[in-house]
């Protein structure tokens, strides 16, 4: 893995001060490659490349960047990993019209040789793996910027004056003097609605993500930016579904076994120490599972434990790490040490960022480091496979809610929200033992508060955007903001899912690459760690799409083809359990060490300086919050987040 990034400006400085700008710029993502830092700085174009290499494979200099093709038409600078190369490799060798004097065995030059052979889209096409890359063409005096399907490999673009930039992150961009790095009110108010920003959409306004799937292409001749989609999720699924799997359930479980097999298979090359995440859950065991069963020697893995039970996923991690036979190494954080990543969270995501389990995947990524480059990842389980609970909750209030009269609504809505959490709390708890295990609730308080919220929605996509959003009204907290258009809120949508379906779909395309990936890039990368998603494999995707949506979920068994693979390698009772989740308790951390620190940027006199909050909501949420008459640990800490990144 590796950090890129560069800029083009054709009235740009003398070589000396170009040459300084690139080696500034990369060097601000040395984290994201420590072995090596190398740079390509076209005078004459205004152009310059800056590389930092995290060695995986070929770690010999045959595998540096910027790498030029073997033609000399291209220049590239690249960030992933592309697990077809040998397949590749062995196509390329057969075209007898291209002779091949590999200089290494890197993945990139295997790249450039695919580009020159087939063309840029033709090659991006057939390449399997997570990528982000910028491409110089000489002939044509083109940049290409390319990201891959998923967006598990993050890439920033955006233009300030003259100047174009990009990088792996914005820290990189920041370092060119040219860069504006004005506030967009308006997707700071996406930013409290999700607690991430939805591309392609960042914090400045100047400046975009480029999207999944996506080349984006600058022409010299008239500096004009075109973007091609060479892969789009809604038109994969629809592919899918319109050619759906023709076997039986259990040649589905065959089927899904071997692909997730190669999948995973095709992940375990490195010429460097490798491991992966074990949290004891569906995913991460699967991955695991698969992977020991292809491995000579235990598979390394890793998870960290923490005091609080309520939190602490490590025993059920152990019992299945000791039944695969892994090598398995756990970490049990203490308060102080989880407390202790928070100040470097505004450096790390360069952006607001406020998914809360940015701390446990920091501390799992920090643990693995000590021990191996590479780490497995079972991310993308839920997404693809009906995984989340509120896909349930949301079918289930909305055939509820549609059916009570309105007359009723509004009423029970004003009642609700005028009762306490702590009083709901205390009223639930006498009648707690009685009620069936899927109406137990760890805070019966706060979700009858969201209840009495989503009683306001008037269809069932407006009541899922309701469900998802932390802030239910962004302009509460920034005044006069006007959100910007998202996937979540576009109209023009793929017709023929239903809700379920919708959902999932959803979560593919904005809140797994903008939230769960960008967690894992960050956390991983800021220790030099490689993080690789064997679930997300372009062809598991479009498989899963394939499958009827009962095969994945049937009543409350969700995920069930997934856990079927599994059952024929872990038993049912060592992952037949509720899910803990992966975080910490925000809530008392606040009411307690956290609280100076909080205060400190949350002060009323802080707030009404700065201008960007409304200084009267946020310190009632805050006075709520302390005193216990509400829980509101997930605003408040996407508030911190934007305080400590603003600070930052």
């Amino acid at each position: 893995m590796c950090g890129i990034t560069g800029f083009w400006n054709k009235h740009s400085q003398s070589e000396g001060d170009s040459e300084n700008l690139i080696r500034k710029m990369t060097a601000s993502l040395s984290h994201r490659g420590p072995d090596d830092a190398c740079i390509w700085n076209h005078q004459r174009k205004g152009l310059a490349l800056g590389h930092q290499r995290l060695a995986i494979q070929d770690l010999s200099p045959a595998g540096r960047q910027p790498m030029h093709s073997n033609s000399g038409r291209y220049v590239i600078v690249y960030n992933g990993e592309i697990y077809n190369t040998h397949q590749l490799k062995a196509e390329l060798e057969k075209n007898s019209s291209v002779s091949r004097n590999w200089k290494g065995h890197s993945d990139t030059e295997v790249l450039l040789a695919s580009v020159e052979t087939w063309g840029l889209k033709s090659a991006v096409s057939r390449f399997i793996g997570m990528f982000a890359f910028a491409l110089w063409d000489k002939a044509e005096g083109v940049l290409h910027l390319v990201r891959d399907r998923l967006g598990i490999k993050p890439l920033y673009y955006g233009k300030s004056g003259n100047t174009f930039l990009f990088g792996s992150e914005l820290k990189a961009l920041k370092e060119h003097p040219d860069f504006e790095g004005e506030i967009d009110r308006n997707v700071l108010g996406l930013f409290f609605r999700h607690n991430y920003i939805p591309a392609p959409y960042t914090i400045y306004q100047k400046f975009r993500k480029l999207e999944p799937g996506t080349i984006l292409s600058l022409s010299g001749a008239d500096s004009s930016v075109k973007l091609t989609t060479y892969w789009d999720a809604w038109e994969a699924i629809n592919k899918a579904r319109s050619s759906p799997f023709c076997g039986s359930y259990e040649d589905a479980v065959e089927e899904l076994e071997h692909l997730l097999s190669d999948s995973i298979k095709s992940r375990m090359l490195s010429d460097v120490p490798l491991g992966a995440f074990l949290s004891g859950g569906i995913d991460s065991s699967l991955v695991v599972a698969l992977m020991q069963k292809q491995s000579s020697r235990p598979v390394r893995t890793f998870s960290i434990g923490f005091e609080d039970t309520g939190y602490d996923e490590a025993p059920f991690a152990k019992e299945v790490a000791d039944h695969i036979g892994t090598d398995h190494t756990e970490l049990y954080v203490t308060p102080k040490q989880a407390q202790e990543v928070i100040p470097r969270l505004a450096t790390i995501y360069d952006e607001p960022f406020s998914d809360s389990s940015q701390i446990p995947t920091f501390l799992v990524s920090e643990l693995a480091k000590k021990h191996v480059t590479v780490a497995l990842s079972g991310d993308g389980g839920d997404e693809l496979f009906n995984g989340y609970s509120r896909y349930r909750l949301a079918d289930m209030t909305w055939n509820r809610i549609r059916r009570l009269p309105r007359f009723l609504k509004f009423p029970l809505q004003h009642l609700i929200g005028a009762i306490p959490e702590q009083a709901l709390n205390l009223l639930y708890r006498p009648f707690a033992p009685l009620m069936p295990g899927s109406l137990r609730l760890r805070n019966p308080g706060k979700n009858l508060h969201t209840l009495g919220q989503l009683m306001r929605t008037s269809d069932e996509r407006s009541l899922y955007l309701n469900m998802v959003s932390h802030f239910k009204n962004p302009a509460d907290i920034v005044a006069g903001v006007t959100e910007p258009l998202t996937k979540l809120t576009q109209t023009d949508q793929p017709e023929g899912l239903n809700f379920n379906e919708w959902m999932m779909a959803q979560d593919l395309v904005s809140y797994l690459p903008d939230d769960i990936l960008t967690k894992v890039d960050r956390a991983s990368m800021a220790v030099s760690l490689e993080a690789r998603v064997p679930l997300l494999d372009h062809r598991v995707v479009e498989f899963a799409w394939s499958l009827p949506n009962e095969w994945k979920c049937l009543g409350k068994d969700s995920k069930r083809i997934l856990k079927d693979v599994l059952y024929q390698h872990v038993p049912q009772k060592l992952l037949d359990r509720p899910k803990v989740g992966f975080g910490v308790p925000i809530n008392q951390w606040l009411k307690g060490p956290l609280r100076d620190w909080a205060e400190s940027l949350i002060g009323e006199n802080r707030l009404r300086q700065e201008g960007f909050l409304d200084v009267h909501f946020v310190r009632s949420m805050w006075k709520e919050h302390l005193s216990g008459k509400r829980n509101w640990q997930g605003q408040l800490w996407s508030v911190l987040m934007f305080q400590a990144w603003f600070r930052e």
